[in-house]
């Protein structure tokens, strides 16, 4: 399987500098309305962090996640210009305190 078409998984958290609760789900919110629709898009979760998960090993740092898995590298690259993920981070970026990203190769 060639590098270009081993699907991607792009993680996103977000620290919000307000995060009420009515702030993190707007976010969320956000994320269902702009980013499902680019092309080779395979799945989007988004959720605002559990509170109840605590142990030693759960990062407590961020407020709002988002994983999507993309088909490939291409489409990946494709969705960070894609118009809704461009209006996605001019509408919501005065909010974030700081946002960390980890992608990584998805094979099976």
């Amino acid at each position: 399987m060639s590098e270009s078409s081993v699907p991607l998984t792009h993680c996103v958290y977000f620290s919000l500098k307000d995060n009420s609760p009515e702030n993190c789900q707007a976010l969320v919110d956000d994320c269902y309305r702009l980013l499902t629709r680019p092309d080779g898009l395979i799945s989007l979760h988004a959720g605002v962090r559990d509170h109840e998960l605590a142990r030693p090993v759960n990062d407590q740092t961020f407020d709002v996640a988002l994983v999507t898995v993309f088909e490939s590298r291409a489409a990946h690259d494709a969705y960070q210009t894609h118009p809704d993920h461009v209006e996605f981070i001019t509408s919501n970026k005065e909010s974030w305190a700081s946002v960390r990203v980890f992608d990584a190769d998805a094979r099976s």
